[in-house]
């Protein structure tokens, strides 16, 4: 399922806010993967952006979550949701980048561009959903400003070096 023009209905909604709630995961898992991988020279600066990036996935998966509980759908189980992400989103791995900085900056615009996208399609929808539009709106749309606050961290460190 990818976010389409519109949204119809709370369960097409769930589902949405469930990929991105996997999304969330894999940029956290990506994160801690890299950190692992890094030795113990660590930069700083690099230390410090992929531990704010795990701490703000934690956080985004956590209000997406709250999200999805005020709608009045059944769960879809997380592997046919992580099957949706891996086919959509999930065709790149953290070794497929020429260094840490362009994985992470990659992992920023792709939620980034994800959330925008879903903001979108709700602001065409007519849709009646069981929370509330603006909630939920200010909600995506903190989200997505935080990502592109990622983005824009991730390229003044990459203008830098």
């Amino acid at each position: 399922m990818s976010v389409g023009s519109r949204i119809t209905s709370d369960d097409q909604l769930a589902r949405l806010l469930q990929i991105g709630i996997v999304l969330e995961e894999v940029v956290e898992a990506r994160a801690y993967h890299h950190y692992r991988s890094l030795d113990d020279e660590l930069d700083a600066e690099i230390e410090d952006l992929l531990e704010h990036a795990a701490e703000e996935s934690a956080e985004h998966r956590e209000r997406l979550e709250t999200l999805i509980e005020g709608l009045d759908v059944e769960s879809v189980p997380f592997e046919e949701i992580e099957g949706l992400v891996e086919a959509r989103y999930g065709r790149t791995q953290p070794e497929d980048f020429d260094g840490v900085l362009y994985d992470a900056l990659c992992n920023e615009e792709t939620a980034y561009k994800f959330y925008d996208d879903l903001i979108e399609a709700i602001e065409a929808s007519e849709t009646t959903f069981a929370i509330d539009r603006e909630e939920l709106l200010e909600t995506l749309s903190t989200i997505r400003k935080e990502e592109a606050e990622g983005v824009e961290d991730v390229t003044a460190i990459m203008e830098e070096r």
